[in-house]
C-alpha cells in the first residue's frame, strides 16, 4: 500500500514576501481593505491583487481561493489569496480552513513546500497567538490529506509524497508562541490522519484483528502505550454476550482491544483513569436486519469511533497527559448468515443484564454496551463513548454537528468547551429515565431498539444503563464520522472527535 502525503509544518524567521516556496498563501477578508501584507504584496506584484478583486473573480468567501503567477517579483512561484469570510465572524476555526484550503490546492498543484503567512492585527491577545499556531497546523494536515493507498499512479501526473509548510513571521516573541502551538496542532494533525486512514481503510483489509493488529503496532511505537487483545475465546470466557452476539454471524471473529497511557511518574491515585470507549462495526450490513443496498459500501465508515480512539491515544503518547487513560475498542463485523443472531433472541451482556433484539441492525449498542461495563469495572471515570450510532442523529442534526448526551454536566460541559477550541462542533440531546422507558422489554430487562421516534436519545438511554455510578457522556457522530460535514476535500473520512477527544483529555481535571 502506499502512504498518505507527508506532511510536516515548521516556523521561521523571515518576510513573507522573500520566502522561497511554491506558493505563499495568505488569507483575505470579504468587503475588507486588503490588510498590510496583501497590499505590500500587491505593490510587489504590480497590483495583481487588486486587479483580481476589481474583477470580481475574488471576493474573501470562506475557503475560496485565487492563484497568482508572481514572475519572480517575490520569493514564491506563486500567490495564494484565501477567501477567510467576514472578519467580524472570524474565530480560530476561520484560520484552521483557511490553511486547510491553501495545503489543499497546493497538492493539487502539486507542489512540495507552502508558506503561510498571517498578518498579526489578524488576531488578538498574545496568548492568542499559540492557539493561532495550533489551528493552522491542524488546517494544515487536514486539508493535505489524501486516501490513495489503493490508487495505481500514472507515471506522467506523479503525486506528491510530501508536504512542507513554513508559517513565516518576522516577530521573534510571536513565533515562539507561534512554535508551541504548532507543535500541538502538529501531533493532533497527525494523529487525526492517523484516523482517517484507518476508518478508510475497507473490511476486507481492516477486520477486526486487523484493527487489533493496528493496535498493537501503535502501543509498540510508545513506551507510554500497553494493548491487550480479546479473541473470542478470552470474550467468551468473559461473558462478553454483546460483542460475541454482533460478531457471531462473521467469518471474522469479534475482538476487544484495550489501550491503557501510562504517563511519566507518578500519578495521583486519587484520580480515577479515564475511559475513551470507541465503536469499531468494521464493516455492517445490518446482519439479519438487512440494510438497503444504497450506500451499502459505506458502511466501512461505522469503525470511526473506533479509529477515533486509536487517534486519541496516538496524540496522548505524545501529549503526555498525567492521568492513566483507557483507549477500549470493541470491534466486530456484523454480517447475516446462518450463525447470525436475530430479532427475537436474548442476549446477556457483560454486565449481567439481557437485551432483547428487536433488530440487528441496532448492533452498535451491543458491542458498546460490554465496553462500557468492563470500563466501569476497571474504575474509570469519566467514561466517554465515540460512535457512529445512529441515523436519527443524523436526521436531528444534520452532518455539521455530533450529538452529545450523557449523565454528567460537568463532562458534558467540557466537551462543549473543548468543541468550542478545536472546531469540531456538538449539540448536546436528553437521555434521561423518559428514554430510558422506552427501552425496556417485558420479556428481557431492556430491548435494543426503542421505538420509531427519538432514535439518538433512546440509543444514548439504553447506554446510560451500563455505566452505573460513573461519570459518562456519549457523542453519537454518525452525521460527522464521514465526509459530507461541509468540507470540500473530501472524499472519506475526516476523523472526527479526534481533536475533540484529545483537547478533553488534556484538559479534564475532574
Amino acid at each position: 500500500m502506499k502512504k498518505v502525503i507527508q506532511t510536516a509544518v515548521v516556523c521561521r524567521k523571515t518576510d513573507a514576501a522573500a520566502v522561497k516556496a511554491d506558493v505563499l498563501a495568505v488569507g483575505v477578508f470579504e468587503k475588507e481593505p486588503l490588510g498590510s501584507l496583501p497590499r505590500r504584496l500587491d505593490g510587489l506584484l504590480k497590483g495583481a491583487v487588486s486587479e483580481v478583486q476589481n474583477l470580481k473573480d475574488f471576493k474573501g468567501k470562506a475557503q475560496t481561493t485565487a492563484l497568482l503567477y508572481t514572475g519572480g517579483r517575490i520569493g514564491a512561484a506563486r500567490l495564494l489569496l484565501v477567501g477567510m469570510g467576514k472578519k467580524k465572524k472570524a474565530n480560530l476555526d476561520t484560520f484552521r480552513k483557511t490553511a486547510a484550503a491553501a495545503a489543499s490546492v497546493s497538492v493539487d498543484l502539486k507542489v512540495s513546500s507552502l508558506a503561510l503567512a498571517v498578518e498579526p492585527d489578524e488576531f488578538g491577545t498574545a496568548a492568542s497567538v499559540e492557539e493561532l499556531g495550533r489551528a493552522l497546523a491542524e488546517g494544515v494536515y487536514f486539508g493535505a490529506y489524501r486516501y490513495s493507498e489503493y490508487r495505481s499512479e500514472d507515471p506522467a501526473e506523479p503525486q506528491p509524497t510530501q508536504l512542507r509548510v513554513i508559517l513565516a513571521d518576522t516577530d521573534e516573541r510571536r513565533l515562539r508562541q507561534l512554535e508551541r502551538g504548532v507543535r500541538v496542532g502538529s501531533i493532533l494533525g497527525k494523529a487525526q490522519t492517523y484516523t482517517r486512514t484507518i476508518a478508510n481503510r475497507p473490511g476486507n483489509v481492516l477486520t477486526p484483528s486487523a484493527l487489533a493488529t493496528e493496535a498493537q503496532k501503535l502501543a509498540r511505537s510508545s513506551r507510554s502505550l500497553r494493548c491487550t487483545v480479546w479473541d473470542e475465546k478470552k470474550l467468551a470466557a468473559q461473558k462478553m454476550g454483546g460483542i460475541l452476539a454482533v460478531g457471531k454471524g462473521s467469518a471474522n471473529p469479534p475482538r476487544l482491544i484495550v489501550l491503557r497511557y501510562n504517563p511519566p511518574g507518578r500519578v495521583s491515585s486519587s484520580k480515577p483513569p479515564l475511559a475513551l470507549i470507541g465503536k469499531a462495526i468494521t464493516f455492517d450490513s445490518g446482519g439479519v436486519s438487512l440494510k438497503p443496498s444504497e450506500g451499502l459500501q459505506d458502511m466501512k465508515f461505522d469503525k470511526s469511533g473506533g479509529a477515533a480512539v486509536l487517534g486519541v491515544m496516538s496524540a496522548a503518547a505524545a501529549l503526555k497527559p498525567r492521568r492513566v487513560i483507557y483507549g477500549i475498542i470493541p470491534a466486530a463485523e456484523n454480517m447475516p448468515s446462518g450463525t447470525s443472531y436475530r430479532p427475537g433472541d436474548i442476549v446477556t451482556t457483560y454486565s449481567g443484564k439481557t437485551v432483547e433484539i428487536h433488530s440487528t441492525d441496532a448492533e452498535g449498542r451491543m458491542i458498546l454496551c460490554d465496553a462500557l461495563a468492563y470500563a466501569v469495572r476497571l474504575g474509570c471515570s469519566p467514561v466517554v463513548d465515540v460512535a457512529t450510532l445512529t441515523g436519527a442523529c443524523v436526521v436531528a442534526l444534520g452532518t455539521q454537528r455530533a450529538g452529545l448526551m450523557g449523565n454528567d454536566e460537568k463532562v458534558i460541559e467540557a466537551l462543549r468547551k473543548a468543541s468550542e477550541q478545536t472546531g469540531e462542533q456538538v449539540w448536546p440531546m436528553p437521555c434521561d429515565e423518559e428514554y430510558v422507558e422506552a427501552v425496556r422489554s417485558r420479556i428481557a430487562d431492556l430491548k435494543n431498539v426503542g421505538g420509531k421516534w427519538g432514535g439518538a436519545c433512546t440509543a444514548a438511554a439504553f447506554l446510560s444503563e451500563f455505566v452505573g455510578k460513573a461519570r459518562w457522556a456519549h457523542l453519537d457522530i454518525a452525521g460527522t464520522g464521514v465526509w459530507g460535514a461541509g468540507e470540500k476535500e473530501g472524499p472519506g473520512s475526516i476523523g472526527f472527535g479526534v481533536r475533540l477527544l484529545s483537547w478533553f483529555v488534556m484538559n479534564w481535571n475532574g
